[in-house]
């Protein structure tokens, strides 16, 4: 049980660099993704009896290309490719340098967002094999049914496949008509590691991590364009709270009740730097400037107390305006609530109980629930928390508003009639 634990915690950390390790080498997305199947079913077999070796993530990577040599033989240009894998297959070789891994992940997060696949399919490919998140999780980031995610998956690889599309990081008008679909994986990355979908831990900080490489990288690789930098703030400024997002035993730290002691000011300043870039490229912000600019007023603020709200709610206004969703409108009612008191927020999140997209939603019911506890509607306040908590399928979560709720009740049984 040791080592299958073992090989999943390494299958976590390792998947993305595996595939992308593999993809270059075998220029086929789908394939590569098989291949590194292949390789931790081997570990499954193996570390239990054999024990754990001293690098998991080489091991995996030597397995995964000795099945890629072995399906190279099975194919007509078995000469010159196994040729091609030979050169780079060497056991006892240091693992790769950083920078190579880096290049193989940028590589193969443009691979999966070729123009060539309907945007979503892209963006779901990506999460899938760059971050090896699963199924639930992908389908929590669309708000989709797993099996709609599912289909979208394979008909990628097959198109991808099908087009023989090279594994490379684009250049010129080819780079930039792909962009847009490489920072939603980036963004969508990142949110599910900053609150994750399912499981026992409330965040996955290595996915976080993964997130900031990469758009790092992309803002190196294309300084003058201005979303790169302001999805770079938005993911620094959010990933200075880390510390202060859970307590001692991992318990949930909601955003108005954290130590901003623990705020990381390194990454703030960055944050704040690369909004600066962003704004310097342009007077139209879009959207992953604005929600930069509003996670700026954030960390502003060294009190709750002095957060700018009613600032927040015009960035919000402007953000449902250049990317409208049920989901910025939902934000927007918190920033209303807080800016000009529950009623304002709760007339606003009422128009949203209707949006298909947030009928499984549960941060709807929860953040309705909390503007009915402060307007003193506590029955339906602790009905709200209640059904937020049946939605959420992450056990911190789940626990922080099942709390939320009893503490609702005890709240509505000792109160004055």
């Amino acid at each position: 049980m040791e080592a299958q634990r073992t090989v999943e915690a390494v299958w976590r950390l390792e998947s993305a660099r595996l595939i992308a390790g593999l993809a270059r080498l075998v220029r086929d997305v789908g394939l590569a993704e098989e291949l590194a199947q292949d390789a931790l079913v081997a570990a499954l077999e193996q570390w239990p009896v054999e024990g754990v070796p001293d690098n998991p993530g080489a091991w995996l990577m030597t397995t995964g290309k000795r099945r890629a040599i072995d399906h190279i033989r099975r194919q007509e240009r078995y000469a010159r490719k196994l040729e091609e894998v030979g050169r780079d297959l060497d056991i006892e070789a240091p693992p790769p340098e950083p920078d190579e891994i880096e290049d193989d992940l940028l590589r193969l997060v443009f691979t999966a967002c070729h123009p060539i696949l309907p945007t979503e399919p892209r963006v779901a490919l990506a999460l899938r094999v760059l971050c090896g998140l699963s199924m639930p999780e992908i389908a929590r980031a669309f708000l989709v049914p797993e099996t709609t995610v599912a289909q979208r998956i394979t008909r990628a690889k097959r198109a991808l496949a099908d087009a023989g599309v090279p594994f490379e990081v684009p250049q010129g008008a080819q780079l930039a008509e792909r962009l847009a679909s490489v920072l939603e994986v980036i963004y969508l990355v990142f949110n599910e590691g900053y609150s994750a979908t399912a499981g026992d831990d409330w965040m996955r900080p290595a996915l976080g991590d993964d997130a900031l490489r990469l758009g790092r990288l992309c803002a190196e690789l294309m300084p003058r364009q201005p979303e790169v930098h302001g999805l770079v703030a938005l993911l620094e400024i959010q990933a200075s709270r880390t510390r202060a997002r859970t307590g001692p035993n991992g318990e949930p730290i909601l955003l108005l009740d954290q130590d901003r002691t623990r705020w990381d000011r390194l990454l703030i300043g960055r944050g704040r730097a690369a909004l600066d870039k962003a704004e310097a490229l342009t007077s139209e912000p879009g959207p992953y400037q604005l929600q930069a600019a509003i996670a700026a007023c954030h960390a502003r603020a060294v009190r709750p107390e002095d957060t700018d709200w009613a600032r927040i709610a015009e960035l919000y206004a402007t953000l449902a305006v250049r990317d409208p969703s049920p989901v910025v409108e939902l934000n927007r009612a918190v920033a209303l609530a807080m800016a000009h008191g529950p009623a304002a927020g709760l007339a606003h999140v009422d128009t949203l109980l209707e949006a298909p997209s947030l009928k499984d939603y549960h941060l709807l019911p929860s953040v309705r629930g909390d503007f009915l506890a402060k307007l003193g509607r506590l029955d339906e306040a602790r009905a709200e928390f209640e059904r937020a908590a049946g939605m959420t399928r992450n056990a911190r979560e789940r626990a922080l508003l099942l709390e939320r709720a009893a503490a609702t009740q005890r709240s509505a049984t000792t109160k004055p009639t």
